[in-house]
């Protein structure tokens, strides 16, 4: 159903010469994009950070952001519908779940007994 207007969409376009985009799914892309971007933020801090307990917490918060934002602006591009309904519930689902599992993750670290990174003397 979403395919076959897509393609109706481009082969309008294409005829015509003109496109012309809505404003929800310029709102969409907009949110798709940031999503994007904090999904690299998320990426960039499991590489670049020094133990368990700082990746954990630079998933847990940019990754659930760039999910939610990204889910979202999928929702509004189906727009009212079973799909978009899924859609939304996916992003509630992972609302829940990745602050959860990285939260267990941290538990389990600190369960055994792994230390903290700290900034030495000599790194100042």
């Amino acid at each position: 159903e979403f395919l076959d207007e897509y393609r109706n969409f481009k082969v309008h376009c294409r005829t015509r010469g003109s496109c012309v985009v809505t404003p929800v799914e310029i709102v969409a892309t907009v949110l798709i994009l940031f999503g994007a971007f904090f999904g690299i933020v998320a990426a960039i801090g499991v590489i670049r950070l020094p133990d368990i307990y700082t990746r954990a917490h630079a998933t847990s918060k940019s990754d659930t952001l760039g999910i939610l934002l990204s889910l979202i602006g999928v929702a509004l591009i189906f727009g009212t519908g079973v799909t978009a309904a899924k859609t939304v519930l996916l992003a509630v689902f992972m609302f829940v779940t990745n602050p959860t599992a990285a939260h267990a993750i941290s538990r389990a670290a600190y369960d055994q007994n792994i230390t903290p990174w700290f900034r030495s003397e000599s790194e100042d």
